[in-house]
């Protein structure tokens, strides 16, 4: 799977260990950021993984920055991407299934290394449903209000 991944400076370590980590489990990661622990805005790497989720270029996202929030924000500014803050697997799971989300936010100050693995597992593996919840999904891009 094409995957690309953004943090902030808060959330550069994580960013590292799960790029690294799902380059050995034979996906194409594309690492969008930032380098260094350097002070970066999470609004500026949010929108450009959204970016390329939009586009094509990735097929999935992975957005972290200190908390999960703030990155999860500004990555869902842009209408072709649903973005599920999770901390869990379930969650993880549940937002691919039911939310068809293409990117999945963390927050590095609140989950650890392991458990950020789980979650992308279950991102990664599980499909959507589809069916009922494909008409929810649509009014996710084309809001009526």
């Amino acid at each position: 799977m094409r995957i690309a991944i953004a943090s902030d400076h808060a959330a550069i370590d994580l960013k590292s260990s799960l790029r690294e980590w799902l380059i050995e489990h034979g996906h194409e990661v594309a690492d969008l950021g930032p380098y260094s622990a350097d002070s970066v805005d999470y609004p500026d790497y949010g929108y450009m993984l959204a970016g390329v989720v939009a586009d094509g270029t990735a097929e999935r996202g992975i957005a972290l920055c200190g908390s999960g929030i703030g990155i999860s924000i500004a990555v869902n500014r842009n209408p072709a991407v649903r973005c599920a803050l999770v901390s869990e697997p379930l969650s993880a799971a549940l937002a691919r299934e039911h939310n068809d989300a293409n990117v999945l936010a963390m927050g590095a100050r609140l989950t650890g290394v392991d458990m950020a693995k789980a979650c992308v597992t279950a991102f990664v593996e599980t499909p959507f449903a589809g069916g009922r919840h494909q008409r929810r999904v649509d009014k996710l891009s084309s809001p009526t209000c």
